[in-house]
């Protein structure tokens, strides 16, 4: 089968492969579409992820397609079918499970190789995060489970509530679906983003105000500005992974506010934080990684009922053989959202 694999930093090569042998209640899913995201982006930057992948090694993780050959002891899929597979699945013994914190499970089992033809489904996860689309909807929308996913219990850990003004600093794939997400909860949405592009797919996925970083002087003045009585936001969240954006959401939120740290910055990245403001104005500060089971059922719940509509988010599609192109692309800022790289083509 033709797949990618990465090498390392920008080195993604678009190669001929054995199709994946099937073990003990394990699945082969025939790709029909796999997503580009912020994640694979920085995979593909870095040339690793330190959880999830080491290279050389199969690449991409947001993906729906049909089973091709369901393995033995099988027990809910069969060929023909057409399934959403997530891209990890968490041991259910451990203690983070045992705390319904299956993000942290000490054997969280990842999954990589949506860029290809065929995908190998781990028993784990054809048991624990695999599941059945139905006719209405899409591969293109289905596939977009994964990051709804993440960004759900980013929400729901960080304990937003109607009425809340939340400021979501970031206009990727990513930082959009905490846009369209807070507003369907009930809140006024100011999006920080860089690009006269990512402030246009802000307003259309429900941002009450935009702030554009380049040309604002204080760009954490410019959200207080916009925020009751300049308060500052009751919530932060911090989708871009930079330094800089870290320190502007601490300082963007109210006395008692809450700030996500969910853009993960480079591994061993320090940010300075003013103790005082922390301490005396009760800041809480969290970081929410991954998605959970009970997580993943929510965005497919939002997706079969078009509460959230997968297809909103995909702006252009391209053959696995482009795949290296797309992603140099994306690297460039151009306004794309997410590409859908379509294996058979």
């Amino acid at each position: 089968m033709t797949a990618a694999v990465l090498y390392g930093k920008e080195d993604v090569k678009i190669e001929k492969v054995p199709i994946p042998r099937l073990g003990e209640g394990e699945v082969l899913i025939k790709v029909q579409v796999a997503l580009t995201c912020g994640t694979d982006l920085k995979v593909y930057q870095r040339g690793y992820h330190a959880r999830m992948i080491v290279p050389p090694a199969l690449f991409g993780h947001e993906l729906a397609g049909v089973v091709e050959e369901a393995g033995p002891n099988v027990r809910w899929f069969r060929k023909g079918m057409r399934v959403v597979a997530l891209n990890s699945a968490p041991c259910q013994m451990c203690f983070y499970c045992s705390k319904h914190q299956e993000n942290l499970c000490e054997d969280l089992l990842f999954n990589n190789g949506a860029y290809a033809e065929y995908i190998r489904i781990p028993r784990r996860i054809v048991e624990t995060n695999m599941l059945a689309i139905p006719n209405h909807v899409s591969f293109e929308e289905a596939a977009m489970v994964e990051p709804l996913a993440c960004v759900l219990r980013g929400l729901h850990e960080t304990g937003v509530e109607i009425g809340d003004t939340v400021t979501i600093i970031g206009g990727g794939p990513i930082g959009l679906m905490f846009v369209q997400a807070a507003k369907l909860t009930g809140c006024n949405v100011i999006a920080v983003v860089k690009h006269d592009s990512q402030g246009s797919a802000a307003k259309r996925f429900g941002a009450d105000d935009i702030v554009l970083t380049p040309g604002t002087a204080d760009v954490v003045e410019a959200v207080r500005t916009l925020t009751p009585d300049r308060r500052g936001a009751d919530v932060a969240i911090e989708a871009v992974g930079r330094p800089q954006a870290w320190e502007w959401a601490v300082d963007m939120v109210r006395k008692g506010g809450t700030v996500n740290f969910f853009g993960g910055c480079a591994s061993g990245t320090k940010v300075p934080l003013d103790t005082s403001r922390l301490h005396y104005s009760e800041i809480t500060l969290k970081a929410t990684f991954h998605h959970t089971p009970e997580a993943v059922r929510k965005a497919f719940a939002l997706i079969v009922e078009r509460k959230i509509r997968g297809t909103d988010y995909i702006t252009g599609e391209a053959p696995l053989s482009r795949l290296q192109q797309v992603l140099r692309h994306m690297l460039n800022r151009n306004g794309d959202i997410k590409t859908a790289i379509i294996p058979g083509h």
